[in-house]
């Protein structure tokens, strides 16, 4: 199946716009193909304002975000690969959704290649908690 990603990501787009709140995607600058401005790059990550009032063109395909903004008053055309988006949340209250590895995405693939490695880092390696989730109990 394709990714979920892309339909999520637009769903969000309307449901955060239709609520009168300004659209924020957190992006990872250091994927290959992504074109933002390196300046405003923070620890490899960087916010990006999608909301009408500060971007034109906004298109959100089912492989890339592209848009024009500007940036310290120059304009720039942006692109992001769909696989390259964190999270998509609203600026003023934060809500929204955060995306992990799905299956199908660029980026549960290039976790699948690590998972060869004969020798996993300790982390890969943490045992359950034993703590076996929720459970009900009737109260008299």
């Amino acid at each position: 199946m394709t990714s979920s990603r892309p339909y999520l990501l637009r769903a969000l787009l309307d449901w955060i716009s239709d609520n009168g709140l300004t659209a924020h995607l957190l992006v990872d600058a250091t994927r290959p193909e992504v074109v933002v401005p390196t300046q405003f790059v923070q620890d490899g990550k960087i916010t990006l304002n999608i909301g009408p009032a500060a971007v034109q063109g906004l298109e959100m395909g089912n492989e890339a975000i592209t848009f024009s903004a500007r940036f310290a008053g120059r304009p720039m055309q942006v692109h992001v690969p769909v696989g390259a988006v964190l999270a998509i949340f609203a600026r003023e209250n934060g809500q929204g959704m955060m995306f992990g590895n799905e299956p199908g995405s660029e980026l549960a693939e290039e976790g699948d290649a690590g998972a060869a490695d004969p020798s996993p880092t300790p982390e890969k390696k943490k045992k359950p908690s034993g703590r076996k989730g929720p459970s009900l109990k009737v109260v008299k």
